[in-house]
């Protein structure tokens, strides 16, 4: 069962453009997540979007934002053949020029606590210049005229800050976003090593150990970066993986329970309910009569 971590190459490729086309690679995108951020621009049909627990019909013309650290996926929906353009970027390669002010990458945080809105109506998504701003970009990564970063990076500037601002009069106190220290303390990689062991008996304070962290600094910084603890993010986490097991597998549910790391099938069954609210047999059957 493959990872659901994304490796991005932020060193070498802080910014990606993708233009997909289902009509030439099907979809789905299954579930994934990475550090990156993402913009996702729907140029024909609809699509549905799940990100974390919530679902999105994005239809032609709209913009949806995938936060970094978002698990998420994309389906065709209403039986069309979506074709959308995205950015993805590091927020962390895309600094403030003054030093008082929060990073992208806090701002994003913050507004997600905050519940601001991630998917843009049309009329909302051409006062950003979607449209605009993504054949520009895809042209960019296409072309390889001089200044090529620096125009890419710009486009992506005026998404991101236009996107903020949106965030500012729809009621983000912008003022009280926290700046936090540049210092990271090892917690950005440490959701990559979590992700690879879910099928083992992992240990928070194993975690901690290996970010050269005490138990209780670790837990007050983890819950500071991902909004919750790191037990509940390894719970979420392998409910995730279960499901890629129940809707592209025919495992039973102890196959399942093993190599996601829960101690038993009761622990399992238990556990999904808690965050699903059905069992895993419900789930399975759900998405299968849902199947065309």
């Amino acid at each position: 069962m493959r990872s659901l971590f994304e490796k991005q190459d932020s060193l070498n490729a802080p910014i990606e453009t993708f233009d997909f086309d289902s009509s030439v690679i099907p979809l789905p995108v299954k579930l994934h997540w990475h550090y990156f951020a993402e913009f996702i621009y729907m140029l024909k049909g609809s699509a549905l979007v799940t990100c974390d627990d919530t679902e999105y019909i994005v239809n032609a013309g709209e913009l949806i934002t995938i936060p970094p650290s978002s698990v998420h996926s994309i389906f065709p929906a209403n039986d069309s053949v979506p074709h959308f353009v995205g950015v993805k970027f590091d927020p962390g390669k895309f600094p403030n020029t003054t030093s008082y002010a929060p990073s992208v990458g806090d701002i994003f945080r913050y507004a997600c606590a905050n519940g601001m809105r991630i998917h843009f109506s049309a009329p909302l998504a051409d006062e950003l210049r979607c449209r605009e701003i993504f054949r520009d970009c895809i042209g960019e990564t296409a072309g390889f005229l001089f200044g090529r970063d620096v125009m890419l990076r710009a486009h992506v500037y005026r998404l991101i800050y236009g996107m903020f601002r949106l965030w500012i009069d729809e009621g983000l106190d912008i003022g009280s976003c926290p700046v936090r220290s540049e210092e990271i303390f090892g917690i950005e990689n440490v959701t990559e090593y979590i992700d690879s062991c879910l099928e083992d008996n992992v240990r928070v304070a194993d975690i901690a150990e290996k970010c050269h962290m005490s138990y209780s600094s670790f837990a007050a910084k983890f819950r500071e970066q991902y909004g919750m603890s790191c037990k509940e993010y390894i719970e979420r986490m392998r409910i995730y993986k279960a499901e890629e097991y129940l809707l592209f597998t025919d495992h039973d549910l102890n196959y399942i329970s093993q190599q996601t790391g829960f101690s038993d099938c009761s622990h399992f069954i238990r556990n999904f309910r808690k965050y699903r609210g059905v069992t895993p047999k419900q789930f399975r059957l759900q998405k299968k009569l849902a199947k065309p």
